[in-house]
């Protein structure tokens, strides 16, 4: 039915093929919902050649006949009078009396800067307090240090009664190495044991001489839990502080 052509411009072929495709596809379906029973794909392609064909044709011309066996030029004719211009009114969307809107100009304030400082209130009771209770923590652990030269750590910071204390009973100790007046070390066995040490001139520490030390302890209340059947009653060596 149709005759070999050299293409130059693949693309747009490939996109007129496509669109040519979803056409007859449409028509298909078009057909088969409106005319159930009726003309078939085949007939329509029959009815095409018998008036339009090479042979059949009216008004073929001689480069369409030459060149396939449908006279294309024909069935554009035939079908040009629905792509005519149709006469009516021309409209425009949205409203008629649309009005330009003057673009409203922003005015910033300039931001004064204030010259007065001014001091909040401070509260008593906040957390100067808190330090002061740590420091006694400290030193309460230090003596005992101390008189006690070296300890288990589950002995120096456990509180059978309270998690709470035991966990700032850490959380001093925790200063302590910090600031280099305790040492902890693990022995053969496996226990950590912590020991007294001098703490360190300021001047050492200033010119780097002496490096603050840190230490990381995972404690939980399980841990807690263990710690307590671990050490014996009685051998706790941090006081209770709700006695």
């Amino acid at each position: 039915m149709f005759c070999l052509i050299s293409v130059t411009k693949p693309r747009e072929q490939v996109a007129d093929a496509k669109a040519l495709l979803e056409i007859a596809q449409s028509l298909v379906m078009s057909v088969r919902t409106t005319a159930n029973g009726g003309i078939t794909p085949s007939d329509f392609v029959t009815h095409i050649l018998r008036k339009f064909g090479g042979e059949f044709g009216r008004n073929n011309s001689t480069q369409d006949c030459r060149r396939n066996s449908v006279a294309w030029n024909d069935i554009g004719v035939a079908v040009s009078d629905v792509f005519r211009p149709g006469y009516g009114c021309c409209t425009m969307m949205g409203p008629m009396d649309a009005k330009i809107e003057q673009k409203t100009v922003i005015k910033r304030r300039k931001r004064m800067t204030s010259t007065e400082f001014a001091r909040p209130e401070e509260l008593c009771g906040g957390s100067g307090e808190e330090i002061t209770e740590t420091d006694k923590h400290m030193l309460t652990m230090f003596n005992i240090l101390r008189m006690n030269k070296v300890v288990k750590l589950e002995n120096l910071v456990l509180n059978r009664n309270s998690f709470g204390q035991t966990v700032e009973n850490l959380f001093a100790l925790s200063f302590l190495v910090r600031d280099g007046r305790a040492e902890i070390k693990v022995n053969e066995a496996g226990w950590q044991l912590v020991s007294p040490r001098n703490a360190p001139a300021a001047n050492s520490v200033v010119s780097g001489d002496v490096a603050f030390s840190h230490f990381v302890f995972r404690f939980d209340f399980n841990d807690w839990k263990l710690m307590v059947r671990t050490v014996g009653v009685g051998e706790e060596l941090m006081p209770d502080r709700n006695r």
